[in-house]
């Protein structure tokens, strides 16, 4: 159970109505838990989230590719709300569920570029630093330009904002589990 009471999206008032109705106009019509507790508690800080999620929607990576990032980074966190969400969004953007369960096992999934993709979202994650100019050249030579490797960048923040926030809540995941 969530650790934090929030109030019933249709009671909301100010901001948080503003943002819920943004939400709602978005495929599926629904507020999550995660964006109903986050709306009521920071309406500005989840109308930037959204805007940024906005910007990347619209940026050059692939849903594919978005979705990759998501699932990985989650399953590092250990964000079982993000892991589920992702999961399935994942496979609404086309990703098989075997490459989805290599994705989140950190795995080869027997396409380069993916592959190159977790690899080198793996090594942001898992290292402190700038990365090697060996790393940085095996994920441009792959073909991802500079453009989607501040994309990249943004998936993974963003990505890890809502993991944290849903560590620290506990948020009732409203997703279906992820086998």
């Amino acid at each position: 159970m969530s650790r934090i009471a929030i109030p019933t999206v249709e009671s909301a008032t100010g901001a948080t109505a503003d943002v819920y109705a943004q939400i709602k106009r978005l495929p599926g019509g629904a507020v999550p838990n995660l964006l109903a507790a986050l709306g009521h508690l920071a309406p500005a800080s989840l109308a930037a989230v959204l805007a940024a999620e906005g910007a990347l929607a619209s940026g050059s990576l692939s849903k594919k590719d978005i979705e990759t990032i998501k699932v990985l980074v989650s399953e590092q966190t250990g964000c079982d709300y993000c892991a589920a969400a992702h999961h399935l969004l994942g496979k609404m953007a086309g990703l098989s569920a075997d490459s989805l369960d290599a994705i989140r096992a950190g795995q080869a999934t027997g396409e380069a570029k993916r592959d190159a993709l977790v690899r080198f979202v793996l090594i942001l994650q898992n290292t402190r630093g700038t990365i090697s100019e060996s790393e940085f050249a095996a994920i441009r030579a792959v073909g991802y330009t500079d453009t989607q490797l501040a994309e990249i960048s943004l998936a993974i923040a963003l990505t890890i904002y809502t993991n944290t926030f849903n560590r620290i809540n506990d948020t009732d995941v409203d997703f279906p589990p992820v086998p």
